[in-house]
């Protein structure tokens, strides 16, 4: 049987709330499943949701997480670690704002903050292996970002170095999933050294081509740098582990572009959007996906700054349902074929044996 894309499933972070049904795992899966979501993609860092720490030390807990998903009719497609991954490596000048991520013992010290960010995401291999999953969503985090645009002149070795770093404290945790039966796709996102499929590679060749380090495909963000991100597909597709199914639309003018001077999430020229209200082609991803064998599920990430979150969860669901293409059994030519035959074959081609 062909492989296809699983869905429709949501990442619970972006509707996680105080207020039920999103302030629970019970009431939240059961939302998913009423608005006919199939999977769902968890935030390890909302406690309101799921307790990592406790996962990590009791086999039971992670069983009632199973039981509780699977009472609802979903299943669980990933962990994400995407806020203590990010917390792995901060650029001095992100100190204060990243500090948000991290718990009030480790503020104020980024070395004992970057220990526990570094644990928190082994704890999520772990975790994930007694889930019975196979992968996990995360960010690289940044040392080199601030220094993006070249000006002032970047030092010579600036960017080398600050790859080699992100390697070093990478692959102890990427070799953990690796004993663990876990791959990590990264989600490739401005603000992270790895933003496009350029430093992706430089932060492959960094982890020495780690069989672990994988790609979690969000077009919006290819959208928004004016990438081709179908093309990304045909480059990237045997690394790609999972899929934020995301929309935005990029509509600059005389006055901002890519950089979007400074704009509010409204003004800005580049824009995320609710599925299918942005310019993001998904008939040619899902077709590109499914091509290449893409057999992992079609998770929607809600960011938009205009429609509600339960608005676009609403319509995400049976948007993803309509773009999931079923493979085809055989070809759509078996019909006029014949069984191979090297007498003919040589006949045709006028070939003597």
């Amino acid at each position: 049987m062909k492989s296809q894309i699983k869905g429709p499933a949501i990442f619970l972070a972006q509707v996680a709330g105080h207020a039920p049904p999103f302030n629970c795992l019970e009431a939240i899966v059961q939302w998913a499943a009423s608005l006919g979501y199939k999977g769902v993609q968890i935030p390890s860092f909302d406690s309101r949701l799921f307790n990592l720490d406790l996962a990590a030390e009791s086999e039971n807990y992670c069983d009632e997480v199973k039981g509780i998903c699977a009472d609802a009719g979903v299943e669980i497609t990933d962990l994400s670690t995407h806020l203590q991954g990010q917390l792995v490596a901060v650029n001095p000048a992100y100190d204060l704002v990243f500090d948000a991520f991290a718990p009030d013992h480790c503020k104020k010290n980024p070395q004992k903050r970057q220990a526990w960010a570094v644990d928190q995401v082994k704890k999520a291999a772990l975790v994930s292996n007694r889930l019975e999953l196979t992968t996990s969503v995360s960010f690289t985090g940044s040392l080199a970002f601030p220094y993006l645009y070249p000006w002032p002149q970047r030092p010579d070795g600036l960017i080398e170095e600050a790859f080699a770093e992100l390697g070093n404290r990478w692959k102890p945790i990427l070799n953990e999933y690796r004993d663990n039966g876990i791959t990590i796709g990264f989600e490739i996102h401005p603000g992270e050294d790895v933003f496009d499929g350029a430093t992706y590679e430089m932060f492959v060749d960094a982890t020495q081509n780690h069989e672990c380090a994988l790609i979690n495909y969000d077009p919006s963000h290819f959208l928004l740098q004016q990438m081709d991100y179908l093309a990304f597909i045909d480059i990237y597709h045997d690394r790609i582990n999972a899929f934020h199914v995301k929309d935005a639309e990029f509509n600059p003018d005389g006055r901002q572009g890519v950089y979007s001077g400074y704009q509010s999430w409204m003004n800005r020229a580049g824009r995320f959007r609710s599925l299918g209200d942005g310019q993001v082609d998904f008939t040619s991803i899902f077709s590109k996906l499914t091509q290449y064998g893409y057999d992992s599920w079609a998770v929607l990430e809600w960011e938009c700054c205009i429609k509600s979150a339960a608005q676009g969860a609403a319509e995400g669901a049976p948007f993803i349902a309509d773009h999931l293409i079923e493979s085809p059994q055989s070809a759509f030519d078996d019909f006029a074929g014949d069984e191979h035959d090297p007498a003919t074959i040589s006949a045709m081609l006028g070939l003597s044996k």
